[in-house]
């Protein structure tokens, strides 16, 4: 994932920075010493005297923390980083005797006086416990930094996930949907072939819609209504004059204010599919307006005894609001059906989107 590796970088830059100022140090000291040559000996003999503990974080930032404290095996990572710190400074011990005994014996001198046990001119015990400093030192951030990748891994699988379940609704929809027109124009064959042929021209425009600007996140209000008008004119194919059909919006709506494709047809669909009785009068009214801050969306069409009992708990209108709780979170939208002796009315208000 790119914002593990842009951490990863991080990290590494951030030892680097510390290491550099390290190493650094010496040189900046003899020049605020007033030197008017840089010492290259001292500088060497100070880098010697860091070389220790450099090694110990090389290794333990590259195998020991990667192999057992990221991995949650601490006491392995215990035992090892202990390891590691004792093994360096006794290795560094003996070579300090080694040096001081050849040094002793070239310059006759006794070879205890001025015996150190590191680089470091301290106690090895003094350079073990910096030893854990630093190596802690280096935990803490490696520990931090990978709760910050595994927090942006969970964000990132959280909406990945999201999505995934959005698609599965919006899909879930589309058969539904098709379902229904097809069976439409299956009707309209025997009625009147021409009819029919003017519904496969309005459903191949609805086909293109949900085939192509279905996959967007969001889709502009103007083009979504759009689909609602191709869908209500493949309704008044099949409808008499009987059901007065109306769709109302503002004559102009800007471009930039947008919403997840395929939310309100599922709203138009049921009321098509409940609100029109047989040989009856009937009604279905939608009206949608927006502002900067919301759009409004009301469908009300006409409500008969013989209506669907579960007409508020059709799968369309299960999955839109699950999609709509995906995309706003539950308490951003506001879904409220009324139903009367004869008008069943969805009022639908959802936060305006801008492209």
């Amino acid at each position: 994932m790119k914002i593990t590796k842009k951490q990863t970088i991080g990290e590494n830059l951030l030892y680097m920075m510390v290491w550099l100022a390290i190493i650094m140090v010496p040189v900046l000291n003899s020049k605020m010493m007033s030197e008017l040559h840089v010492s290259l000996e001292n500088v060497l003999t100070t880098w010697q005297k860091i070389a220790p503990y450099l090694t110990i974080f090389l290794v333990h930032n590259t195998v020991i923390a990667q192999r057992y404290l990221l991995r949650h095996k601490y006491w392995k990572y215990i035992f090892c980083d202990l390891a590691l710190i004792v093994s360096v400074f006794w290795l560094v011990d003996l070579y300090e005797q080694h040096h001081i005994v050849e040094t002793a014996l070239r310059d006759s001198m006794d070879p205890v006086a001025g015996h150190k046990a590191s680089f470091t001119d301290l106690e090895m015990y003094w350079n073990i416990i910096l030893g854990f400093f630093m190596t802690g030192a280096n935990s803490g951030i490696k520990l931090m930094y990978q709760s910050i990748r595994d927090e942006q891994k969970m964000e990132e699988l959280k909406q990945q996930n999201m999505q995934v379940q959005m698609d599965y609704l919006k899909y879930q929809i589309n058969p539904h949907f098709f379902m229904n027109t097809l069976n439409n124009i299956h009707a309209l064959i025997d009625i009147d072939t021409q009819w029919a042929k003017n519904a496969v021209i309005e459903l191949s425009k609805m086909m293109r819609y949900v085939l192509y600007d279905s996959e967007r996140e969001t889709i502009s209000l103007t083009r979504d209504i759009q689909f609602l008008k191709n869908y209500i004119e493949l309704m008044r194919i099949r409808y008499t004059d009987a059901v007065d059909i109306r769709i109302e919006h503002p004559s102009t709506l800007p471009a930039r204010i947008t919403i997840p494709p395929l939310l309100l047809i599922v709203f138009v669909e049921n009321a098509f599919k409940h609100g029109v009785g047989a040989n009856k009068a009937s009604f279905i009214h939608i009206r949608i307006d927006c502002n900067e801050d919301k759009v409004t969306a009301v469908i009300a069409n006409s409500r008969f005894k013989i209506a669907h009992p579960k007409h508020s708990d059709g799968i369309g209108l299960k999955n839109v609001r699950k999609r709509m709780e995906l995309i706003y979170g539950p308490k951003n939208y506001e879904l409220r059906i009324e139903e009367t002796a004869d008008t069943y009315t969805v009022n639908l208000e959802i936060p305006t989107l801008h492209a």
